[in-house]
Formats: structure tokens, C-alpha cells, sequence
């Protein structure tokens, strides 16, 4: 039960204690939020979440048997009213609309004051779909005035997709029904158009620019 000064209830999910430890001091500081569950993992995280339906999930990005940003897209698609804080050590532009396009309602640096944790946490519990983040207009001017990335054509999507998955070229071209010297041409295509001398170096543009999903070529 939560009691009348401590009114706001959060779940708090970090692999390492001391940071857990001072997140709580600093909820327990605010008078008005009770820390009602902690987590050290995705798979606890989501047994807690279950079990105690807080107001708000306070997560960090990098769990040891997953990551923040698949629980918080997990845990919007089931909870669309919960309140969603993303932690993270990096706090670059990419991780911030990675927060975004999972649906997180806040996202704070861990550099950042223990204080703008709590009114992240304030802000997602009011309002659990309006995003906020530090910088969050500079992120977005910086990624509308962004050059453009290389445009590939859907058959080069298609083979540089299952470049991505480690397919060799004679697989690529029994997959896609197409001759092996059709598939060097596309493979070939997509490197110069990449800026790429080799497969790895491919991969690494096209995660860069958006093409493919960095979590698939793990």
C-alpha cells in the first residue's frame, strides 16, 4: 500500500546497486514517490512490473540479459498508461530517439542530477506519452539538418539485409532466386554507395545511417 505522503510508485531497474541505492535516496527525498521494487535485470524487471503495477519504470539501458530500450518498447505495447524514465551512461542523440521510438516518457543521462531523475519520473507519471529529454529540440534540429543517407534501391535493401544476417554471396543469390553475378553487382552497388571496402565495414555504414537495426546484427 502506498501511504498518503507517497503517493507516486516507481520501479527502479539497474544492474548495480549503489546506483539503485542512490536513486531511492533520492525518491525518499522527494516525500511524494515510494520506490516500491527493484530489478537487476529485464527478466526480474518484468516479474516486478507484473507483480506491483507501478506508476512508473525508472530503467537503464544496458541490462545483463537484454537492454532498456526492448523493455520499454515490451512494457508500452502492454502498459500504455505506465509512466517510462530511460537511463543511460551515453546520452547521445541516438539513444535519445531510440527512447523515443520505443515509447519511453522521459530520458536522463546518468551524468545527470539526481533531481532530474525524480522530475523525469514526475513528468512521466503525469504525462506517460509526451517524451521529454535534455536537448531534446537540439536533437531534433540536428537530425532534420542531417544530410541524407545513400539511397538504396529495394533489391539492395534486400541483399544488404541478408549481408547483415552473414549470408556469402552464392547464398545471397539462392535466397533471392537471382545469378551469383547479379549478386556481386548488388553487393558491389551497396559498397560504393556506402562508402564500404568490405562487408564488415558495409554493416557498420548501414547501422550508422539507419539502414538496418543494430540489435540484428548481434
Amino acid at each position: 500500500m502506498t501511504s498518503a505522503t507517497a503517493n507516486l510508485r516507481v520501479v527502479l531497474v539497474d544492474d548495480h546497486q549503489l546506483i539503485r541505492e542512490g536513486l531511492r535516496r533520492a525518491f525518499d527525498r522527494a516525500g511524494d514517490i515510494e520506490v516500491v521494487g527493484e530489478a537487476a535485470s529485464v527478466a526480474d524487471a518484468l516479474s516486478a512490473l507484473d507483480r506491483l503495477r507501478p506508476d512508473v519504470l525508472v530503467t537503464d539501458v544496458r541490462l545483463p540479459d537484454g537492454d532498456g530500450i526492448t523493455l520499454t518498447t515490451q512494457v508500452r505495447a502492454n502498459n500504455p498508461a505506465m509512466g517510462i524514465v530511460v537511463l543511460t551512461m551515453y546520452a547521445g542523440d541516438e539513444q535519445v530517439f531510440a527512447a523515443l521510438d520505443a515509447g519511453a516518457s522521459g530520458f536522463v543521462g546518468k551524468d545527470a542530477p539526481a533531481e532530474e531523475v525524480v522530475a523525469a519520473a514526475r513528468h512521466a507519471a503525469a504525462n506517460p506519452r509526451a517524451f521529454t529529454a535534455r536537448d531534446l529540440a537540439g536533437a531534433m534540429q540536428r537530425r532534420m539538418s542531417a544530410p541524407a543517407g545513400p539511397k538504396l534501391s529495394p533489391r539492395e535493401r534486400e541483399v544488404l539485409d541478408l549481408l547483415v544476417d552473414g549470408l556469402a554471396i552464392a547464398q545471397i543469390a539462392r535466397r533471392l532466386y537471382i545469378s551469383e553475378s547479379t549478386a556481386k553487382t548488388h553487393v558491389a552497388n551497396i559498397y560504393e554507395k556506402l562508402g564500404a571496402g568490405n562487408r564488415a565495414q558495409a554493416v557498420m555504414a548501414a547501422v550508422r545511417l539507419g539502414l538496418v537495426d543494430d540489435a540484428k546484427r548481434r
